[in-house]
């Protein structure tokens, strides 16, 4: 683990029937609703400051977007229900956007991380303990809001976990309709487990295609998550 740059999204398993209200990319406006992702002032200049150091450092160490291990928690709801972690909505105004679901849905919290090599489990980073332990092990190497490096805000379009892992498994997972959570958790943990390293490789070489796009761009986001209503 020491040759790995850790980059902090947010077992892996934890089993709720309490209704989750906040959104995963952090930061989020007051008003904002689930799809909605209001841009900041000085988003677009925090994607460049970043996308410049990573670049930098992949010229200096050819591999190093290989060597990065992102993570981030994403929420599978028994009944089926996206949650739709990969739309977005960006906007310089709040967008307004309402969505229907169940008053108690059964759910599992699921955390993972993933490298170039494999998705391996993790716990919720955003615990002052886990924190500490992440910068004791990882030093300088810890790409945070809470880190050496931070990490720019609402880049869910920068995070392979957002842009490919959740929404490929939830593809999956509901394909035979389990009944109760353990189906729900047998069929998570199977999916993820026969994902293969050639495919996470392709992944992250679309990580770097990410970092030309977003400095050609001078710090916006990709198109593919803008969700028009």
């Amino acid at each position: 683990m020491n040759n790995l740059t850790y980059i902090d999204g947010n077992s892996l398993f934890e089993r709720s029937d309490i209704p989750y209200e906040k959104v995963v990319v952090p930061e989020l406006s007051s008003d904002s609703s689930q799809f909605g992702l209001a841009i900041h002032q000085n988003d677009h200049q925090a994607r460049r400051r970043f996308v410049e150091w990573a670049q930098n450092e992949i010229a200096i160490v050819p591999d190093f977007h290989k060597r990065i291990l992102f993570s981030d928690e994403a929420h599978f709801w028994l009944n089926g229900y996206v949650n739709k972690q990969n739309c977005r909505i960006w906007s310089e105004a709040n967008p307004r956007v309402y969505v229907e679901t169940p008053l108690h849905p059964e759910k599992l919290t699921v955390w993972c991380a993933l490298w170039a090599g494999a998705v391996v489990p993790t716990t919720c980073h955003t615990a002052r303990a886990t924190i500490d332990l992440l910068k004791d092990t990882f030093g300088d190497r810890l790409i945070s809001r809470f880190g050496p490096v931070n990490w720019p805000p609402r880049s869910c379009d920068l995070t392979p976990l957002d842009y490919f892992l959740w929404g490929y498994v939830k593809s999956l997972v509901y394909a035979d309709k389990p009944q109760t959570l353990d189906h729900l958790e047998d069929n998570i943990r199977r999916v993820i487990a026969d994902i293969r390293p050639q495919m996470l490789e392709k992944v992250i070489k679309n990580w770097t295609s990410r970092l030309d796009y977003i400095r050609a761009s001078r710090g916006s986001h990709m198109p593919e998550i803008i969700f028009i209503i």
